[in-house]
Parts: C-alpha cells; sequence; structure tokens
C-alpha cells in the first residue's frame, strides 16, 4: 500500500483550503505514504441533507476514500460539542473508512494567517509595501471572525482599487485556497490546540505499508 485516497466532508466550500493543510501533515506524519484528496463538493444536489450522517454517507458514495476527514468550525459553540455531533454521525454510518474530526475553534481562516509573505503573493503583490494588521497566532483562536478579517488583509494586501478592488473581491474564496496552497510549512499551527488534537489523532492511525 503505497497511494491512499482520502476525502475532506467540510461545513462549506471555503473549507476546500483545509486540502493543502491535509497535504503537508499527512506527509509529515505518514512519509512512507502518498495521498490524493478531494473536497467533497455536494452543492450540486437538489436536496441537500441537513444531517450530518446524511450527508457523510452521500459524501462518500460519491468520493470513496480509505481516509475520511470531517470538518465542522466550534464557532460559538463549545469544540467538544462538535467532536460529539461528528463522532454520532459517523456511527450512524453503515460502514466507513477510518475517519479524524477537525474542529478549527473559530473558523478555518484563522489557521492561514501567520505566512505573511505568502499573503502577499496570493493577493499578487509580493513585493507590497502596505502593512498589514495579521493576527499572532498565539491570540489568533480567540478572533471573532478570523473569515472577514483575512478577507481584509488579502484585499489590503492586493493594494487594488475602485473596479480592481470589487473583481479581486469577488474571487476572494479561490483566493485563500491560492493562499493555502502557497504556504509551504504548517509547522507553526503546531501551537494551537485544535491542530494539535488533528495530528494527534492523525498519528493514532496505522496503515499497512505493501
Amino acid at each position: 500500500m503505497d497511494s491512499l485516497s482520502y476525502t475532506l466532508v467540510a461545513d462549506g466550500s471555503a473549507e476546500r483550503a483545509l486540502l493543502p493543510v491535509l497535504d503537508w501533515l499527512l506527509r509529515e506524519v505518514f512519509p512512507h505514504l502518498t495521498f490524493t484528496g478531494q473536497f467533497a463538493d455536494t452543492r450540486g444536489l437538489r436536496k441537500p441533507s441537513n444531517s450530518l450522517a446524511d450527508r457523510l454517507s452521500i459524501a462518500l458514495a460519491l468520493y470513496p476514500c480509505a481516509l475520511l476527514f470531517v470538518h465542522r468550525d466550534a464557532e460559538s459553540q463549545p469544540p467538544e460539542r462538535r467532536y460529539a455531533e461528528i463522532q454520532e454521525a459517523l456511527a450512524k454510518l453503515s460502514s466507513a473508512p477510518r475517519a479524524v474530526r477537525i474542529v478549527p475553534i473559530r473558523m478555518t481562516e484563522a489557521w492561514l494567517m501567520f505566512d505573511e509573505a505568502a499573503l502577499r503573493y496570493a493577493a499578487g503583490k509580493p513585493h507590497g509595501r502596505r502593512p498589514l494588521d495579521l493576527v499572532p497566532l498565539a491570540r489568533v483562536e480567540s478572533h471573532p471572525d478570523p473569515k472577514k478579517h483575512l478577507h481584509e488583509q488579502l484585499t489590503k494586501a492586493s493594494e487594488r482599487k475602485g473596479r480592481r478592488r470589487e473583481e479581486f473581491e469577488a474571487k476572494l474564496p479561490q483566493t485563500v485556497y491560492r493562499l493555502a496552497s502557497l504556504i509551504e510549512d504548517f509547522s507553526p499551527l503546531r501551537q494551537l490546540a485544535a491542530f494539535q488534537r488533528l495530528e494527534d489523532n492523525l498519528r493514532r492511525l496505522t496503515f499497512e505499508q505493501s
């Protein structure tokens, strides 16, 4: 077994930006394996279910995998409640691959604000000089709205005005994914409790090597 596929099921499409994070982490934890990740995009379904268990079942039917990641932002809820919700949904499945829960304390975007160079590059101004207001990692899990703040900093870093600024803002979801793809080292996130838990849970898994 040299290659494994994984599927990410998340709260929204913006969480596609977690794929580069997971790719990096999987290489760290399982250096002898290669992983192919896919994002379970079920927005095209006519009647998407509000039940997490149903969404997981549909996602696995459309995106079969050997390893399943299930994301829920904690936001205003205690993280343990989100972990429990995911576990309850997994227990309702008739069959499922090995699964790992992802619960950022606030939002996924909080994990992408630590690399100023990558942020400026993603914004299209790698040598920009406009001062940014990036939240230190030590405080990022307590920030009330990481998504809004990250979008603001990307827009500021782009140094665009008028119509060009509006065009840039319309493509912010793609820019956030580009930012995640440009970050080469996510090890600074190991100081965050939610990321530590994600890595710890991954390290408890075992995959046989052929």
